[in-house]
């Protein structure tokens, strides 16, 4: 929003040291290296960073090593002093010494540089480095090609992909245990991706039938990847050096080895892939509590004037939102109708939830409030240390929600034009949390047809997902376009008596159709890692022609289901064809055929591109072809005429939007992507998107360095690093706040001093940085907790009194008010590092300028802070400062199970949240990439 006139600068940096220890270690296969011989044309100027390290999985006896004396696996955590280093680090960067916080990534591993060496066949060799470990995967054949990077993925993220693969299918707690947030992630993913067996086979067949040549290759490569899983599974049963997770959670003996890693299969990356998607790639889906809104604000002030209110709210194409395309480019898509039609408002109090769960037995029957029973089974003796290791689930609660607006990753790119080189520079990658293991694996496949370096799902990484090829890098970021719709369908019972909203059936094309119902059923009982009492319990969702119920409701006095269609449903997978594509250096050598790549893949994200010559951009995802007269961001009825252009429910397709109607440019000065918003015209899914947005960190920042020109890769990573530390709030709000303040003069001694504070942290950056490396302690951090304590107090004391609790709350169920680095709460919960995506900054902004007199686009329908009067709205944010003020920090930052009270640093730290038995060091709160690039491409084929 501001323009930044300072320029960022680079120096030198201090060098770092590699963290890792070993207690015992799988033995390698072979001791032949593989040769480096894929053409690359980088030229060392590649580099890429994962967190915290290439190896993720552990044997008992490492796990108990890391449990005694705090010893990792090698290469476990190797990559996570680099990455945590650059939050001090950044300053004083250059070319020359990005290598400290960011791995080499140019193709192959020089001979003085090879460490382990697998050849789990004789037609690929999987080659490690010395220095971080990452498989290196070189194939003469495309079967032994994908073969050694299934046997790699098994190598790295054994326990991983089988949790997930078990999330994907509504099975985590007969896996893992029945511990409560175990139960919590079960039903939260289940019914956004509910399958039988036969509609996960029917992904597989339709990807190999559907798809023509590549269609065929890519089940042909995703089998020869499960083959890999299962060989190395099979072997690191049989010799003993398999995930020690696997006896922690009841599956093998430890002394007899008896048990079972069950094989992998094609549905398995099929419901893998539905964890991915769903949590990275949706979009839209939440018009139920958006409509639950507008009839507050329509109780409130009336039916013309609520909808406006609520419009102004929604900011569906705010003129001073952050875009992606910046120089006008409009792609009108999901627009609002000028009179809309077929919208389904639901009577007001009428909503409940679809249940769930039934059929509750043992530690799942338990009543409000009664504490969850456990029955620990004891370990031996030299393991009493590991017992109870996932009492508090395999993921730790608030780890991932998918019914949640879900922001992710970033991307800063800018043309050749104005770098120093005369090629383009990007660096970008995706912001998917902090796991051990992570849920990426980094990797090197070059084989047949595939020649690629870079980021992939564990599970589904037969292709590279985010990477560089031989001349070329791509990246994404969430987009979040609406591609799922909620439709109200009409209730009835088969036997023509009246219907209720628990009616079963509903109404299709004039007849009276059941609805289906998809079940699970789960159980388990206590494990040495997991001491929940034995208990079990039945999911249920309804699936229907128009998707899969959410809510009952009426409409006018008639009973009425809400369900919910996206237009991924049921294909899950189908963006595997694009990958295939970005891999193949045959078909991407070009901005162009990047693009037509990128088309390919059915997901909701935003796809960046660098080689020597060009950058570029392309929004990718299954829009639907709507009836124009549909407001897309409100429930529509489910009839004909409202239904998507060639929707066919047998299938879950429909008629989409063509690509050249999707955000897209090749060569813009420079891009930046922070999930904002893509163009003009091209309207939001969910709240959010206004003059306030995280992605002005990086505009801001990104637009001076071109303006200055000379971009360097160390600059451009300065900008996003620079980024990655500051606080929103205080680089783009703070300053109204305080004009506010300042409109007289503050004469109470303690507020005068707090309002010094935060005038000081403002004109110093508002950074949330420590004072020194490893200093644990954020200078200027009197100012941070005030910013912390004043920001929920002011947003409360500004906006409740003028909306009503009944629209505020409303209002705050579409978009929390606060997203700072210590919030426990929101989509990503705390130590995950990602902030300041959604919040009430928008708001506040546009408020306060409102009320200060400055001009405003797009302005809130009514003024709020003291109703539009500078004076009451002064008096409201000193009232609401001197109670920030009065709070001690132990109260800011109550702490948790990893901070004492009152530790701010620690807070905001960002903690790998333990997915198996390893456990890492905290880190510096960064909100930037998990996994990230820096690339810049001198040569081109």
């Amino acid at each position: 929003m501001r323009r930044r006139t300072g320029r960022l600068r680079a120096a030198a940096a201090a060098a770092l040291f590699a963290l890792g220890a070993t207690l015992l270690a799988p033995p390698p296969a072979a001791a032949a290296a593989a040769p480096n011989g894929a053409d690359d044309y980088c030229q060392g100027q590649c580099a890429d960073i994962l967190p915290p390290g290439a190896t993720g999985n552990a044997t008992l006896m490492q796990i108990l090593g890391n449990k005694l004396f705090g010893t990792h696996p090698e290469h476990s955590t190797d990559q996570l002093g680099p990455y945590g280093a650059l939050a001090s680090g950044y300053q004083s960067l250059t070319d020359d010494t990005l290598t400290q916080f960011f791995n080499d990534a140019s193709f192959g591993v020089p001979d003085d540089q090879v460490g382990k060496v697998t050849t789990p066949r004789d037609d690929v060799t999987i080659t490690r480095d010395k220095k971080t470990g990452v498989p290196h995967i070189k194939g003469t054949t495309r079967y032994g090609t994908e073969f050694g990077a299934g046997y790699a993925a098994g190598q790295d993220r054994l326990w991983l992909m089988d949790l997930f693969r078990h999330i994907g299918r509504g099975e985590l707690t007969s896996f893992a245990g029945g511990a409560p947030a175990n139960q919590g992630l079960e039903q939260q993913f289940f019914p956004t991706a509910p399958y039988t067996e036969k509609d996960l086979q029917e992904q597989v067949d339709a990807i190999r039938d559907s798809n023509g040549a590549r269609g065929k290759q890519a089940m042909e490569d995703a089998q020869a990847y499960v083959d890999g899983i299962n060989a190395y599974r099979e072997q690191s049963k049989n010799g003993r050096y398999f995930p020690g997770e696997y006896v922690l959670t009841g599956h093998i003996d430890a002394i007899t080895n008896a048990g079972e890693i069950k094989p992998f299969t094609l549905t398995d990356l099929i419901a893998l892939a539905s964890v991915v998607g769903g949590l990275f790639g949706n979009g839209g889906g939440g018009e139920v509590p958006s409509a639950l809104a507008l009839l507050s604000a329509q109780q409130k002030y009336g039916l013309e004037e609520g909808t406006k209110v609520w419009e102004s709210f929604r900011e569906r194409n705010d003129p001073e939102a952050a875009k992606t395309l910046h120089n006008g480019q409009s792609f009108p898509y999901a627009v609002k109708p000028d009179k809309a039609k077929g919208t389904a408002l639901p009577d007001r109090g009428s909503v409940t939830p679809e249940p769930l769960v039934f059929d509750r037995t043992g530690a799942a029957a338990l009543k409000k409030g009664e504490k969850t029973p456990q029955d620990p089974v004891e370990a031996p003796k030299k393991y009493k240390k590991l017992e109870g290791l996932f009492k508090d689930g395999v993921l730790p609660k608030g780890s991932f929600d998918p019914t949640q607006h879900r922001g992710m990753s970033n991307a800063l790119l800018v043309s050749g034009k104005h770098t120093a080189s005369g090629n383009p520079v990007a660096v970008f990658g995706p912001q998917t949390g902090y796991f051990a293991p992570q849920l990426l694996m980094l990797q090197e496949i070059q084989g047949p047809g595939i020649s690629a370096r870079g980021a992939s799902f564990a599970g589904v990484g037969m292709y590279i997902q985010l990477g560089r090829g031989q001349d070329y890098a791509w990246s994404a970021t969430s987009a979040g376009q609406d591609i799922t719709d909620t439709y109200a369908i009409d209730l009835c019972n088969a036997d023509g008596s009246p219907p209720t909203k628990d009616s079963t059936s509903y109404r299709y094309h004039g007849a009276c159709v059941p609805m289906e119902k998809l079940e699970r059923t789960t159980s388990w009982k206590p494990t040495i890692a997991d001491p929940t009492a034995a208990g079990s319990y039945r999911m249920q969702v309804f699936r229907t022609k128009w998707g899969t119920v959410t809510h009952r409701a009426t409409l006018k006095g008639k009973p009425v289901a809400y369900t919910a269609l996206r237009t991924t449903y049921r294909h899950e997978a189908d963006s595997i064809i694009g990958f295939q594509m970005l891999n193949d250096p045959s078909y991407v050598h070009d901005a162009a055929t990047f693009k037509k790549a990128a088309q390919h893949i059915g997901y909701a994200f935003n796809w960046f591109y660098a080689d020597s010559r060009d950058i570029a951009y392309y929004n990718s995802g299954l829009n639907p072809v709507r009836n124009p007269d549909v407001d897309p961001a409100l429930p529509v009825k489910a009839e004909q005429a409202y239904a998507w252009k060639g929707y066919d429910p047998a299938t879950n397709t429909t008629d989409y939007t063509p690509p050249a109607q999707h955000p897209q440019s090749v060569d813009q000065d420079y891009y930046i992507s922070w999930n904002n918003k893509q163009a003009e015209d091209y309207d939001s899914a969910g709240f959010g998107n206004g003059p306030v947005h995280r992605a002005n960190l990086l505009d801001d920042r990104v637009r001076a360095l071109t303006e200055d020109g000379g971009v360097t890769r160390a600059s451009l990573t300065q900008a996003m690093a620079e980024a990655a530390v500051t606080d929103l709030r205080g680089e783009d709000v703070l300053p109204e706040m305080l004009r506010v303040l300042n409109s007289k003069p503050v004469t109470d001694p303690a507020l005068k001093k707090a309002v010094q504070q935060l005038e000081a942290w403002r004109k110093d950056g508002a950074q949330r940085h420590e004072t020194a490396a490893g200093s644990h302690t954020y200078a200027h951090s009197d100012a941070v907790r005030l910013m912390d304590a004043w920001w929920p107090l002011m947003i409360d004391a500004t906006f409740e009194p003028g909306l009503g609790g009944d629209l505020y709350n409303a209002l705050t169920a579409n978009l929390a008010t606060d997203e700072s680095p210590s919030a426990g709460h929101g989509p990503t919960g705390a130590h995950a590092g990602s902030a300041f995506q959604y919040g009430w900054w928008s708001y506040a902004d546009k408020d306060l300028r409102s009320v200060l007199g400055d001009k405003v686009k797009g302005p809130l329908a009514q003024q709020y802070c003291g109703k539009g009067d500078l004076t009451a709205c002064r008096d409201t944010l000193l009232d609401t400062l001197r109670q920030a003020n009065a709070k001690t920090a132990e109260q800011v930052y109550p702490g948790d199970g990893s901070c004492k009270a009152g530790d701010q640093w620690c807070a905001d730290a960002i903690i790998h949240r333990a997915v198996g038995g390893l456990t890492h060091d905290t880190i510096s709160w960064q909100n930037r990439p998990t996994y990230q690039q820096v690339v810049e491409f001198p040569g081109h084929r």
